[in-house]
């Protein structure tokens, strides 16, 4: 079992690593619940490897939007359209949590934090255009921590970068926008690539037909990231029309049964995105080991953060033979990534 101590630290970190120039409130909110025995107590009642300030914070906004009233929400700009002074809004959060105090150790204890991050969709599209331009096959794309699989339909969105084109689906309901910054530009086709495959697992699925499921999901998004929340929306809406194979289940254990069935001239795409971070060390090695017995059979591709670092990877087998490509410096929430592959450069 954690420590008081130890959660400090996650929030302390959580505020300087992870909040700072995206969201004030939770930037503020942490520093201050990092320093509070009675906050921090009722963090102890954290799933195991979940990320715990993600819980808690996910725990108050879905108690906010399903109605609880209380002063706190007058801070929220995901609830009221003109947010108090988030410096103000400590006492009120703590008070909120002591009266709520076990309905968000019940959410603490059985929620998984799983967010939908659509906009990461903006570096997936040029590294799954990169691997059909060199294998001309179309993707086999298999997610493990799918959540609700709203990045198994990236190829149904439009993208614009800061190159002066929209590319992807035109007619998509949902533009993404992010900025590449540095100074490679990735080849980013105006169509995306064909799929022939789309599953994904995941330990809990979300049916985003589900109201409280839906409404968990939209509480993991930051109150100030109006945009992101407009972005799930969109792409939640779409679940509707293109519905995926989704399997409840671990994904890691799971793979060489769900790669079996995958068409033979497929190129299979095995990706997570700010997943494995949530993985023991075990179970990270196990994924790599599972992958690359697939790859001793079968060229397969593996893109994923949070293994080694934080950067974007891409590792494959091509006849056996393996290769490693660190791909992009990404944000956590696709507003930017930095192309770390010259666009010469070809798989071998």
């Amino acid at each position: 079992m954690l420590s008081k101590e130890v959660v400090s630290n996650l929030f302390s970190n959580f505020s300087e690593k992870e909040c700072k120039n995206s969201s004030k409130l939770y930037e503020f909110l942490s520093l201050k619940i990092s320093k509070d025995n009675e906050l921090l107590e009722i963090c102890l009642n954290s799933r195991n490897n979940q990320p715990i300030p993600n819980s808690l914070f996910g725990a108050v906004h879905y108690l906010l939007l399903k109605g609880k009233e209380h002063k706190l929400k007058a801070y929220y700009p995901s609830i009221v359209s003109e947010a108090k002074p988030y410096n103000e809004s400590f006492d009120y959060f703590k008070d909120f949590c002591l009266i709520h105090k076990n309905e968000i150790n019940s959410i603490l204890e059985t929620k998984l934090v799983q967010t939908n991050e659509v906009r990461r969709c903006a570096y997936l599209y040029p590294v799954f255009s990169f691997i059909f331009e060199e294998t001309k096959k179309p993707l086999a794309l298999i997610e493990i921590g799918t959540s609700a699989g709203l990045q198994l339909l990236w190829d149904n969105y439009s993208y614009s970068y800061n190159t002066g084109e929209v590319v992807g689906d035109k007619n998509s309901k949902l533009n993404i926008s992010s900025e590449i910054i540095g100074g490679i530009t990735p080849f980013l086709p105006l169509n995306p690539p064909p799929i022939s495959t789309r599953i994904g697992i995941d330990l809990n699925i979300v049916d985003l037909n589900d109201y409280e499921e839906y409404l968990w999901l939209k509480s993991l998004i930051w109150p100030e990231h109006k945009e992101r929340l407009k972005m799930f929306e969109s792409a939640a809406s779409y679940i509707k029309d293109y519905p995926v194979q989704l399997i409840e289940g671990d994904g890691v254990t799971l793979l060489r049964e769900i790669v079996e069935n995958v068409p033979k001239n497929s190129s299979i795409c095995i990706f997570h995105t700010h997943v494995a971070n949530q993985m023991p060390l075990e179970i990270k090695e196990l994924l790599l080991n599972n992958i690359e017995s697939i790859g001793l059979e079968r060229d397969v591709f593996h893109i994923y953060n949070n293994i080694q670092d934080r950067n974007l990877h891409l590792d494959y087998f091509l006849n056996g033979v393996e290769h490693k490509q660190t791909i992009a410096e990404t944000d956590g929430h696709g507003r930017w990534f930095k192309w770390l592959l010259q666009s010469e450069l070809k798989i071998k």
